[in-house]
């Protein structure tokens, strides 16, 4: 342990005194508030969501309104996750033919109002029912995606491009001739790292959820448990990414061909309900959806730890695989 503390105080030291990272960790999250703050001050939406539970002929005369060029349609096969969407009016409408016609509706949807006369005009005898629930704004929404990005980009490239950069200045090299080990050296990378991104993102949480005004149902326990081991993960993996990588340049191509695919799969930016289910099965294999969806679930709909215990523990085991797999493979030199 003595070892690890001296390798880790020597890397947030390292860290704190680069005065560009510093300068750019301090106002990148001021940045990112202000931001949201303009991007998302305006609440005006341009379609109307519809749902469907299973499948809809839509060529029926009593669906012919689903046609319209101002509606979008997402299919569903779990009614409980629908009904959380009326609820919080990310669905305007639900609807079910089978067995029977049904349709759900949010009695304080504006959208869902003017969708429902499209259902009285259908000519045919629909079962109306109600769901209540407090809107939630797409910022609200966002929120989390933007939070596990942050500690995505912090996480991978913050690891990555410093023992790169080490490898190839030969101070890896030099540390061999230590009694230090692989663990322990990528230990205390990992300790330091955790310390810098949940910093920086506990920052701009704190200074989002007063700015933006942001729902929090959960725990901030709980939510920050998922912040680190979603920032354990992501660090783990970019300790793998480095951990035989000589070149900087290399170690950037293959860092944002890691983080690409988990910007557009991980549901940061919008929902993944309507796309294909191979690629929603695909996603399930990426650290940062795991992280999204748990820290979504916790400010939104007030989940607990138990309710989320297989993203809690797939970030685990990514973590757990990576740190293992990162130390056995491990280069101290070229």
């Amino acid at each position: 342990m003595k070892t690890f503390f001296a390798l880790f105080i020597a890397r947030t030291k390292e860290f704190y005194r680069d005065r560009g990272s510093l300068s750019w960790t301090l106002m990148f999250p001021i940045l990112l508030i202000v931001g949201c703050a303009v991007a998302f001050s305006s609440d005006q939406e341009e379609l109307f969501t519809i749902g469907i539970l299973g499948e809809a002929n839509q060529s029926t005369p009593q669906l012919q309104f689903l046609k319209a060029p101002y509606t979008e349609l997402v299919y569903y096969q779990d009614e409980e996750k629908a009904l959380q969407r009326v609820k919080h009016h990310q669905l305007h409408l639900l609807i079910s033919t089978t067995p029977s016609y049904r349709y759900w509706i949010n009695p304080n949807s504006s959208q869902g109002e003017v969708l429902e006369l499209f259902i009285k005009n259908s000519n045919q005898s629909w079962q109306r029912q109600i769901i209540e629930g407090q809107q939630i704004r797409y910022v609200d929404w966002v929120i989390p995606g933007v939070l596990g990005m942050n500690i995505m980009f912090g996480s991978l490239f913050g690891v990555g491009y410093s023992i790169v950069r080490y490898r190839k200045n030969g101070v890896l090299k030099r540390l061999q001739a230590t009694p230090i080990n692989a663990l322990q050296f990528l230990s205390a990378q990992v300790a330091s790292r955790l310390l810098i991104v949940l910093t920086a993102s506990s920052s701009i949480y704190t200074g989002a959820l007063f700015i933006l005004d942001l729902p929090m149902l959960g725990s901030y326990l709980d939510l920050f448990l998922v912040a680190l081991l979603g920032a354990l993960s992501m660090i783990s993996l970019g300790l793998l990414v480095s951990a035989r990588t000589n070149s900087e340049e290399l170690a950037g191509g293959i860092l944002n061909m890691t983080t690409w695919p988990m910007m557009f799969l991980s549901g940061v930016w919008f929902s993944l309900d309507n796309t294909p289910v191979y690629m929603q099965n695909l996603a399930q294999l990426l650290p940062l959806t795991h992280l999204v969806h748990a820290a979504r679930e916790i400010m939104i709909n007030g989940a607990t730890l138990g309710e989320l215990s297989f993203d809690l523990w797939a970030m685990t085991a990514m973590a757990a695989v990576f740190m293992t797999w990162a130390s056995l493979s491990f280069r101290w030199y070229k």
